[in-house]
């Protein structure tokens, strides 16, 4: 099983070899090939990785868009960086991780420390201006990674972004509630033991759990896409924060 998941990572190393320059370039001098190749990317990883996604509903076409998830693993980031051009919303400690740090600032992620509430301000005025230039970005509302199986509360601190996007006069930004559900393992429906597998909660240690995750059979993922929601200058913050989080638990159940 280790052999599989070795051949796994030597697979994905050979694709990202030719792909970090390039993409280094296209972030450096803002070629739209930064948005696009990223995409690619991450459907190959897919494929190589054994990770089957099947996408309900689509990413809303208004902007400036914030797009509010919930969170199981590290690998929602590939799963969703697979479905469409989107930079992350991460924490601060993600930047300093070897390899997956760095694929991070290659999609362009804005790096947060939620402890900090002076940094936090920094972040979200930060995340209104990539939102104000057309970016979509992607927020785990729950701030950490959950079992899987329950989603956790959301918080609203950085739904201020979408303030931030707005600008001046009437014009209106979007958050678009999304789901993820992770559903099937070697085509057998997940149940709280195989979860376990899947979902990386915060103190399991990243590395046994890469290799448990490359090592096992393929994983069905199903990403939902809900209704952006309007968010303007007299948007109750927590109140839009609440529904988006009951939104998101709607369509994770009808997975």
């Amino acid at each position: 099983m280790r052999f599989k998941a070795f051949c796994r990572i030597a697979a994905v190393g050979l694709l990202a070899l030719p792909l970090i320059p390039l993409q280094w370039l296209a972030v450096r001098r803002d070629w739209s090939l930064a948005r696009n190749l990223p995409v690619f990317f991450h459907r190959c990883v897919c494929a190589i990785i054994g990770v089957k996604v099947a996408i309900r509903g689509s990413e809303a076409a208004e902007r400036p868009l914030l797009i509010v998830a919930n969170h199981v693993s590290w690998l929602d980031i590939v799963v969703l960086g697979s479905v469409a051009p989107l930079s992350f919303i991460a924490k601060s400690e993600v930047a300093g991780w070897p390899v997956i740090g760095l694929f991070a600032r290659l999609q362009r992620s804005i790096f947060i420390e939620r402890e900090r509430r002076h940094k936090t301000r920094q972040a979200t005025a930060a995340i209104g201006e990539r939102l104000k230039a057309g970016d979509a970005m992607v927020l785990f509302g729950e701030g950490t990674t959950s079992d899987g199986i329950h989603i956790l509360p959301f918080r609203s601190a950085l739904l201020g972004a979408a303030r931030e996007a707005l600008g001046d006069g009437d014009r209106l930004a979007y958050v678009q509630p999304l789901a993820l559900r992770y559903t099937k393992r070697g085509g057998l429906p997940i149940g709280r033991g195989a979860m376990q597998e899947v979902a990386w909660i915060g103190d399991v240690d990243l590395a046994p759990h890469l290799m448990g995750v490359l090592s096992g059979p393929p994983i069905d993922v199903v990403v939902s896409w809900g209704e952006a929601l309007p968010y303007g200058t007299d948007t109750d913050r927590k109140v839009l924060t609440r529904r988006l989080e009951n939104e998101v638990r709607a369509l994770a159940r009808a997975c």
